[in-house]
């Protein structure tokens, strides 16, 4: 721990750290082209830090809650490898950067095989949930059991008015998926009954403890650090947490691992999941978003925390 942060508790860190950063809201925009992520407060912030053992502590609106967005990737991701080799996986979804943006058509365009280029891109996920057996309410159940064992939260719900949102304004995801379809990468016949179950998952309620232990749970080795109990597999974890350096990002995923170095997964909705070293899970919450779709001032939470904790990998 750097010397600023033995001169004052974790918890009085913390608290500057959110109000330090709290200007950079005005930076970002909320999400409009989904109409619920448009109610948000744009100057809300928040952010939790969780220990290995369980300990945390939260400044700012981190009781807020937001919907987990994008960073329900990861807990598809996850759900996947439980399923099968990644090797098997990597047949129809590869895991490499993109410079595209989250809902590109063209990455799918361009490869060979029409392949989505990573797990966190919104036609990654897709593909993930394809993936898995059973039927689609079955997979559902999978996914959501999974996301309730990393957060410590058997309590999840789903905001069913950000589903409805999601739903009415998911035609660019439509596009994709019905593509997918037409070149063999998803199996699912019925997209609209797989794009409800994908919406839905995006439309679960977090708060920043939540994410904090997510990401807590991701670096020690898939057991909670509040239940004690195993949520995911060691390889699992190893797995996700590697793709999210190079690609948790979306495409501000390498300026992200200069600044901060920590891997991260984000949402539109504001969400920052981020593993610092093997020491703390970290989850912020800001909903003004930047030109990448990020929390503006969520980013800067994590850079400072990093400096501060010496959190960085690199």
């Amino acid at each position: 721990m750097q010397k600023s942060a033995t001169m004052r508790s974790m918890q009085e860190l913390l608290e500057h750290i959110v109000e330090e950063c709290r200007p950079f809201t005005a930076e970002g925009k909320l999400a409009a082209y989904i109409p619920r992520l448009a109610e948000a407060d744009p100057h809300q912030l928040g952010a939790y830090i969780m220990d290995l053992e369980g300990r945390g502590c939260g400044a700012g609106e981190w009781q807020r809650k937001i919907t987990i967005q994008s960073i329900v990737k990861v807990a598809v991701f996850m759900a996947a490898l439980s399923e099968m080799p990644l090797t098997q996986i990597t047949r129809f979804l590869s895991l490499n950067a993109t410079a595209e943006s989250f809902n590109s058509l063209s990455d799918l365009e361009k490869q060979n095989e029409h392949k989505p280029l990573n797990p966190y891109i919104n036609s990654g996920a897709m593909v993930g949930i394809s993936l898995l057996s059973g039927r689609l309410e079955q997979r559902w159940e999978k996914i959501f059991g999974l996301l309730q064992r990393v957060t410590g939260n058997n309590e999840l719900t789903v905001d069913e008015a950000a589903f409805s949102s999601e739903k009415a304004t998911g035609n660019r995801n439509r596009a994709i998926a019905y593509f997918m379809l037409s070149t063999n990468v998803i199996k699912d016949k019925d997209v609209e009954a797989m794009l409800d179950v994908y919406f839905r998952l995006c439309s679960v309620e977090v708060d920043c403890k939540d994410l904090a232990c997510f990401a807590a749970t991701l670096i020690n080795g898939g057991i909670n650090p509040l239940t004690k109990k195993e949520a995911a597999s060691p390889e699992a974890c190893r797995i996700a947490r590697s793709v999210m350096v190079s690609c948790g990002m979306y495409n501000q995923s390498g300026e992200f691992l200069v600044n901060a170095a920590m891997p991260a997964k984000s949402g539109v909705g504001g969400g920052i999941m981020a593993t610092g070293r093997r020491r703390y899970g970290l989850g912020v919450a800001g909903p003004a978003v930047n030109q990448y779709s990020n929390s503006a001032a969520g980013i800067r939470v994590l850079e400072r925390l990093s400096q501060e904790l010496d959190l960085g990998i690199i």
